[in-house]
């Protein structure tokens, strides 16, 4: 019987060539939970306003891996020890970091189950993983919660300067065609070091995170804040809102097996036993798509409505301003709007709401991004940094949104 050859090499747009370091992460990629990222979009519904945007959660996790080898390489290089044990254990936990993630990435994270983050998640499919594996990612899950003594390798898989944030960049700035969002990879990692078991980067390279920090931000407001795929993100969970609701009145709507499953039930993440994560395991974006198209002839006016808004791109006005929008204003469409639709005051909240976003690129109160210096003392890169825009990089921004029918115009 001829044998598997798993040492793979994978082609990617944005590093090129991509290898597979070792079996068990081969068996991995190839196991139905890894490869339903395949079916997960990496941004959402950004390709509403950025046709290009349809990249995955597959090809996102696959980068991370690739820049952590890049890193641990480094690192090494740099007389940092890590063992062939710890090494992998880095390659699991970034390749499964994002693995929890439901339909269309963060739009849904909260709709799909009852407040269960997908990092809560990706930890369940983790646990399932090790016991499929024989114990091979005790390791890995370690570190993703934080619980290993080498500080540094959880800074690596999760923190303000990690692999995951240097690929989404690189790679949602590839997609979208947003220039600003590129970020010099290469650099920074080329300048990581290690002291004290803490991550550090190198003075030297103190401009490269002042661009990583500025392009994090600029990202935020001209991708993933962006006010179109808000707005469309903000329908669809109203969309899941609306059918959860009839089905839970006995109404059947046509949708996938494992689509219905929750929304006949409330799922929490103390429910995530094998049946609950199998059927979590099933569900992509693929599901909420055809429900959507075929929920936009049901009867229900709400559902019908919201679900052609965005299987058509025909979508609600959104107004965004740095002011609270007054509650008359609410009052007045809400009002019209029902008048209008033979619809109840109370239904109007499907189509009429107002909420707000917030962007911040650095955050003074985590894990600080610190910079190595000459002298061999180490500052937070705010300190570090001679730019007065670092300081306003730290300060939260906040928007107000209100959304209404193009037709209350």
């Amino acid at each position: 019987m001829s044998q598997i050859n798993k040492l793979k090499i994978l082609n990617d747009p944005i590093y090129g060539f991509i290898s597979i370091p070792n079996p068990l992460i081969f068996d991995l990629i190839q196991h139905p939970y890894f490869q339903r990222l395949r079916r997960i979009s990496q941004m959402g519904l950004s390709y509403l306003v950025y046709p290009g945007a349809h990249h995955t959660r597959f090809h996102h996790a696959l980068g991370c891996m690739h820049i952590m080898q890049k890193a641990i390489e480094v690192l090494r290089f740099k007389d940092v020890s890590i063992s062939k044990e710890e090494e992998n254990a880095l390659y699991v936990a970034i390749l499964l970091h994002d693995i929890g993630h439901g339909p269309f990435s963060h739009a849904m994270e909260h709709s799909i189950v009852e407040n269960v983050s997908h990092e809560a998640i990706s930890l369940v499919f983790m646990d399932k993983l090790n016991t499929e594996f024989d114990g091979q990612l005790a390791l890995a899950i370690q570190i993703f919660k934080g619980d290993y003594h080498r500080k540094f390798m959880l800074q690596l898989v999760s923190s303000q300067l990690d692999m995951d944030r240097m690929d989404y960049l690189k790679r949602d700035s590839f997609y979208t065609g947003v220039a600003e969002g590129n970020i010099n990879s290469d650099r920074l990692i080329q300048m990581m070091n290690v002291v004290n078991d803490v991550l550090v980067i190198e003075e030297k390279a103190i401009y490269s995170v002042e661009k990583f920090l500025m392009a994090r931000r600029l990202m935020y407001w001209q991708a993933y804040l962006h006010k179109t795929s808000l707005v469309a993100e903000l329908i669809l969970t109203k969309v899941l809102k609306r059918a959860k609701e009839l089905t839970q009145k006995g109404i059947l709507l046509p949708c996938s097996e494992s689509l219905l499953f929750f929304m006949q039930n409330k799922v929490e993440l103390a429910d995530f036993e094998n049946s609950v994560l199998q059927k979590f395991s099933e569900l992509d974006d693929y599901d909420i798509v055809s429900a959507l198209k075929m929920w936009k002839n049901n009867d229900d006016f709400i559902l019908s409505s919201l679900s052609k808004m965005i299987i058509n791109r025909d979508l609600l006005k959104i107004k965004l301003s740095s002011d609270k929008f007054p509650v008359e204003e609410i009052h007045l469409l809400t009002e019209r709007f029902s008048k209008e639709n033979n619809i109840s005051l109370q239904d109007t909240h499907y189509f009429i709401f107002k909420g707000k976003i917030k962007n911040q690129a650095y955050s003074k109160e985590a894990e600080p991004i610190r910079i190595l210096k000459k002298d061999k003392t180490i500052e937070d890169v705010v300190e570090a940094s001679d730019q007065l825009n670092m300081k306003a990089l730290s300060k939260p921004v906040t928007k107000y949104y209100i959304c209404y029918p193009k037709q209350l115009l």
